[in-house]
Order: structure tokens, then C-alpha cells, then sequence
């Protein structure tokens, strides 16, 4: 007796969604019958979205960021930005958090990575000449290194320490520590040391 399973264009849809990061195979098959059951025009609005999105949106050519194809992003060209203040982030995504907080007013560079040797990531796969040419062209700026504190993102702040130092700007990193609200027993060791080395007279 043959066992009973979805029609294959079901399945072919629960393998789709199965590839998006995050989704298991539990959590493609939830998303592939809620799209049946709320009918063809859910489907059709959801599509629609993607082609759109996918046609629409690119890259900022000045930072990296996600913009509307071939133009630059609202940073980019919002006049009120402070132009003297370069914030370097490894992705794209690593912007939004930092506008959300609500106190930087500079602009961003989106790296497209951070150097890892073992993954095949050197730093000319990253966006590090364009960031060059940025603070040439602005003498006296702030870099501010906003990597990952692992050991790639380490490497990628020694890496652009020293290939923006003799540009005539100041870099500077992120400070890293003890996060809000939380107890000396759940910090690891690296954080402790974060901490105090960035510790501040109160």
C-alpha cells in the first residue's frame, strides 16, 4: 500500500520555504498550508511582494545599505547627516539596530563581511578600498569600528586599524561589556574583560 503524503507542488512549495534561514522542516510545512488555506489571493499578494522587492531594491552605491536600485539610501543624502562620522558595520542588517537606538546621526558603511581566513574571506572580498576612498575624501573624520567582537570581527578592526590610521582620521571601536540588566555569574570571561578595560569614572 502506498503511503499517503502532499500533492508534489505542496511539497515542492514546504522544500522552497525550507531553504530560508531559520525555517525548519516543521516550520516550512506550518507556512506552505496557511498560504493554502488563506486562499489564492494571499499567495498572489505574497508573490507579488517578493518579485517587487527583488526588483526594486539594491544596494546604496555610496554604503552598502539597502536602497531603492541605483540610488542611494536616505542616509546617504539626507543633508542634516553628520558627513564627519563613518559608522563600519560587517552587514546591512547591522545598520537598523543602530539607527533604532536613536543617538548616532553619522553616516554607515556596510563591509559585506568580516575577513575569515578559514571561510575564503579576505579583506579585498570586502567593501575596504571603497571605505578607504570615503575617508580620504573626508580628512579628520571618525571611523567607528561596529564589528563583531569574535575572532573574525577582531581581525576585520585590527585589519581596517591599521589601513585607516594613516589617513589622517581617528577610528575608534564600540565599546564592549556587561549588557543591561545583567548579573557578574552570567558574563563569560571575554565580556568581564571588555568591561573593564572600557570601565568610565562615575
Amino acid at each position: 500500500m502506498k503511503a499517503q503524503d502532499y500533492p508534489s507542488a505542496l511539497q515542492g512549495l514546504i522544500g522552497q520555504l525550507k531553504r530560508m534561514p531559520g525555517i525548519g522542516s516543521r516550520g516550512a510545512e506550518r507556512l506552505a498550508l496557511w498560504f493554502l488555506q488563506q486562499g489564492r489571493n494571499e499567495s498572489a499578494t505574497l508573490a507579488h511582494a517578493l518579485l517587487l522587492a527583488n526588483e526594486e531594491v539594491g544596494y546604496c552605491p555610496d554604503c552598502g545599505f539597502f536602497s531603492h536600485r541605483g540610488h542611494s539610501c536616505s542616509a546617504c543624502t539626507d543633508p542634516e547627516r553628520d558627513a564627519r562620522q563613518i559608522c563600519v558595520v560587517e552587514q546591512p542588517t547591522d545598520v537598523l539596530p543602530i539607527e533604532r537606538c536613536g543617538l548616532y546621526r553619522g553616516l554607515y558603511h556596510c563591509l559585506g563581511g568580516k575577513i575569515s581566513p578559514l571561510d575564503g574571506i579576505m579583506p579585498e572580498d570586502l567593501a575596504v578600498k571603497k571605505l578607504i576612498a570615503r575617508v580620504s575624501e573626508r580628512q579628520g573624520c571618525e571611523v567607528i569600528l561596529a564589528v563583531g567582537s569574535d575572532v573574525e570581527g577582531e581581525a576585520t578592526a585590527l585589519y581596517l586599524r591599521g589601513e585607516l590610521l594613516p589617513l589622517n582620521c581617528r577610528v575608534s571601536r564600540l565599546a564592549q561589556g556587561m549588557p543591561a540588566g545583567a548579573g557578574l555569574g552570567h558574563a563569560d570571561t571575554v565580556t568581564l574583560m571588555r568591561a573593564l578595560e572600557g570601565r568610565q569614572l562615575i
